[in-house]
């Protein structure tokens, strides 16, 4: 998945001369805590968060006609040269990017000029969506040893099941360095006879692990 398949598109932006009043009203307004700030050719200068507005201003959502850092320009407490990304950037690439660098929105440009933003919620829900996490069914999550192949033999368990596979995740098993998880989404309500098939067949499986409950 890439890039400009989950970015916004409508995009409220700001002038660096516009003033911190002016965006304060913005976010409020249009409920947004990102606002790229722009040259008057759309070109990507800074970026303003709410949690800049609350650095500089402690009551930021209470209006203060009278408090002069309101009339301040936007680009003496924005973020300038901003991290941006491109519409054709992998969504895994741009999720690293904001890990590591500790963002929460970015930019999107292209030829130079602004097209769109991902932001932290963006990134969530494309996670959901692609773990089918928000669809209803069940999940089950194996330990499996780190060698080719061990994902089709999981597999044919389900297919014998005649289970759906809605998602899956393969990440480290903290526990072995020889092992991995193998965390799968089926659109099953009751998996408890897919369990009992993978424990027949010698697979560890992590979760459900129902107390109580002999498989």
């Amino acid at each position: 998945m890439i890039v400009e398949e989950i970015m916004k598109r409508d995009i409220h932006t700001l002038l660096p001369e516009n003033t911190v009043r002016d965006a304060v009203r913005l976010m409020r307004e249009e409920k947004i805590r990102h606002v790229p700030i722009v040259s008057s050719d759309d070109i990507v200068v800074g970026i303003i968060t709410d949690h800049d507005l609350k650095n500089a201003l402690p009551s930021c959502l209470r209006e203060e006609p009278n408090s002069t850092i309101y009339d301040s320009p936007i680009e003496e407490i924005m973020v300038k040269n901003p991290i941006v990304g491109h519409p054709l950037d992998f969504v895994e690439e741009v999720a690293s990017i904001f890990y590591d660098a500790k963002i929460s929105c970015l930019p999107i440009v292209s030829a130079g000029k602004l097209v769109g933003i991902v932001t932290t919620t963006d990134l969530l829900y494309t996670y959901i969506e692609l773990t089918g996490a928000h669809q209803p069914g069940s999940k089950i999550d194996i330990r499996v040893s780190n060698q080719p192949g061990m994902l089709f033999e999981i597999s044919r368990v389900f297919q014998e099941n005649k289970a759906n596979v809605v998602s899956v995740l393969v990440y480290p098993d903290g526990d072995n360095t020889k092992s991995r998880i193998v965390s799968v989404r089926l659109q099953v309500m009751n998996p408890l006879h897919i369990i009992e098939d993978l424990r027949k067949q010698g697979y560890d499986v992590l979760w459900p692990n129902l107390p109580g409950v002999s498989l």
